[in-house]
């Protein structure tokens, strides 16, 4: 063992090659896992439609043509020149559900990253400290529990507007709550370990401790709530914008969408079963994709 180590240490390649490096490990349960294989592999693609969504699209996803409303898809009545027909305004249904994709991500990811941000800070700093600065926390955040949070960001959206920043922001601020209850109760319960305590021997300021031994251990629970707000937050900004409160016409939203084909459901009913999967498979791949990462990242096991 110690030959292995002194070979790691004297060439720093060899501990990325050792396959009982954490990191190999890692590759190799990423490698076996099914589940994160299949929802981080539609996340990507959802995250590359939305970037080259310019290139993807065949026409101007706001462009109208009247001429040409209600096209049928391709494997109906449809043609070629409409893969996934046309909306009521004539406006093309592919280039609308590939920039939709862009509402929904930016959405979703800008906000969860807000509220991860706010909800851990508030979790680490609670459970670390406790005493006064845990009771503050705990005050907050039960403040925050008693409010009921759709209603507030119905409220605030129909002052504000339904723009993509407000959006984010609204529903950033209005989700930390999760990552507070995860991220406090599990430091709570690090902040005796040994290695809290050996940072703190040898001098390690409280920002050390908390960022450099704590946050680590903790990404595993800030994964998997990440990943159940990514998907909450999409389905809230879908339903918002189906409210017409959400983002507003003309930007493709997949909520906006189904909103505006519900009038037409028994007649064109892939004005809302497309729009409709495509969240349903964004929700699904992102809640894959996390649970996978909390599988992957574990540290039981490790040699």
């Amino acid at each position: 063992m110690s030959t292995v180590m002194d070979a790691n240490l004297a060439d720093p390649s060899a501990a990325r090659r050792d396959p009982t490096s954490p990191r190999a490990i890692m590759r190799r349960r990423a490698r076996s896992h099914v589940g994160f294989l299949i929802g981080a592999g539609i996340v990507l693609a959802a995250v590359l439609v939305a970037v080259c969504a310019p290139w993807l699209a065949p026409y101007d996803p706001y462009a109208q043509d009247l001429s040409k409303t209600l096209v049928d898809p391709v494997w109906t009545t449809g043609s070629w020149e409409h893969v996934l027909g046309t909306d009521s305004l004539g406006r093309d249904y592919l280039s609308r559900l590939i920039y939709g994709a862009r509402v929904s991500l930016t959405v979703g990811f800008g906000a969860a990253a807000i509220a991860g941000v706010i909800g851990s800070l508030l979790g680490l700093v609670g459970g670390y400290f406790g005493g006064r600065v845990d009771t503050f926390v705990v005050y907050v955040l039960n403040v925050k529990l008693a409010l009921p949070s759709v209603l507030i960001a119905l409220s605030l959206v129909s002052i504000v507007g339904g723009s993509m920043t407000a959006m984010v922001v609204i529903l950033g601020l209005l989700t930390w709550d999760r990552y507070t209850v995860v991220t406090r109760s599990v430091v709570q319960q690090m902040r005796s370990s040994e290695f809290i305590h050996a940072a703190q021997a040898i001098g390690a300021s409280h920002t050390r401790v908390l960022f450099r031994e704590v946050l680590p251990n903790v990404m595993n629970q800030i994964i998997v709530v990440a990943s159940l707000e990514i998907a909450i937050v999409i389905l809230i900004e879908a339903a918002l914008s189906f409210l017409g409160l959400g983002v507003q016409p003309p930007t493709p939203s997949w909520g906006l969408m189904v909103s505006e084909g519900r009038a037409m459901m028994f007649f064109k009913p892939y004005l809302i079963v497309l729009p409709g999967m495509a969240i349903f498979l964004l929700v699904m791949a992102i809640n894959l994709a996390g649970d996978g990462l909390r599988d992957i990242t574990a540290p039981e096991g490790r040699a």
